[in-house]
C-alpha cells in the first residue's frame, strides 16, 4: 500500500499521515450508534477486542477504497480532483461550523449496561449493522475521506490510508477498552462541548488546506 516515494515525497510522509489521521477522527468522535454500542460493549466487557478489530477494519477498507478507487478516476481528470477538492473543503467547513455550535450546547453520550449478553456471533453482526447500514459512513469514509486522500500524490496515499485507519483503530480501542475509566467523561456535558470545539477547529483548518490544494496546487 505504501509504495517508494522520492526524497521529497518522504519528507511528506508524516504530514499525509497526520492529516489523514486528523480527518478521520474528527468525522467518527461524534455522538452515535455505533460509538455507544461500542462503548456499552467495553462497559460489559464482552468481545471488546473482537468489535474494536472489525469497526477499525472497516474504516480502513473503505477508507481504502475510497482513496484508490477516487485516485484512479481523479487521476484522468483534473477538473473533476478541483471540483472533489472544493466540494470536500465546503462540507468540511460546514461539519467543522457545526461541531462548534454544538460547542455550546449541552449533551451525553449515555450508554446502558442492562440486558442480556450477546454472542460474539451477534455482537459482530450488530456492529456491522451499525457500521455498514449507516448510509454517512459511506459519504464519510469512500466519498469524502477517499476524495481528500485521493488528492496527494500517489506514492503517499497509502500514508494518507494508514492515518486514517489509525484513528479508527485509536478511537474505538479508546470506547472499548477505555470504557470504565470513559463512561463518566462521557456523562458530562462540558466534556463534549470541549471535543466538538477541538473537532470544529480541525475541521476548519483541513477545508482551508483543502482549499489551497484546489486553488494553488491543482
Amino acid at each position: 500500500m505504501i509504495t517508494n516515494s522520492t526524497p521529497a515525497q518522504a519528507s511528506l510522509a508524516f504530514p499525509v499521515f497526520a492529516q489523514g489521521l486528523a480527518l478521520s477522527l474528527g468525522l467518527i468522535v461524534a455522538i452515535g450508534a455505533q460509538n455507544a454500542f461500542v462503548l456499552r460493549l467495553g462497559l460489559r466487557r464482552e468481545h471488546v477486542g473482537s468489535v474494536v478489530l472489525f469497526c477499525a477494519a472497516a474504516d480502513a477498507l473503505l477508507v481504502a477504497a475510497g482513496v484508490l478507487g477516487m485516485g484512479q478516476a481523479l487521476g484522468h481528470s483534473p477538473g473533476l480532483a478541483r471540483a472533489l477538492a472544493l466540494a470536500g473543503a465546503l462540507f468540511l467547513a460546514a461539519y467543522g461550523w457545526q461541531a462548534l455550535r454544538r460547542a455550546r450546547q449541552s449533551h451525553r453520550l449515555q450508554p446502558t449496561e442492562t440486558g442480556a449478553g450477546l454472542r460474539r456471533g451477534a455482537a459482530l453482526a450488530q456492529a456491522a449493522a451499525f457500521t455498514l447500514l449507516n448510509p454517512h459512513v459511506y459519504l464519510d469514509t469512500v466519498l469524502l475521506v477517499g476524495s481528500v486522500g485521493a488528492q496527494q500524490p500517489a506514492a503517499l496515499r497509502g500514508w494518507f490510508i494508514a492515518g486514517a485507519g489509525g484513528a479508527s483503530l485509536f478511537w474505538f480501542s479508546l470506547l472499548g477498552f477505555g470504557a470504565r475509566w470513559l463512561a463518566p467523561w462521557f456523562g458530562r456535558p462540558r466534556a463534549w462541548q470541549a471535543l466538538d470545539g477541538l473537532v470544529g477547529g480541525t475541521m476548519i483548518v483541513l477545508s482551508m488546506l483543502l482549499l489551497r490544494r484546489a486553488f494553488i496546487d491543482l
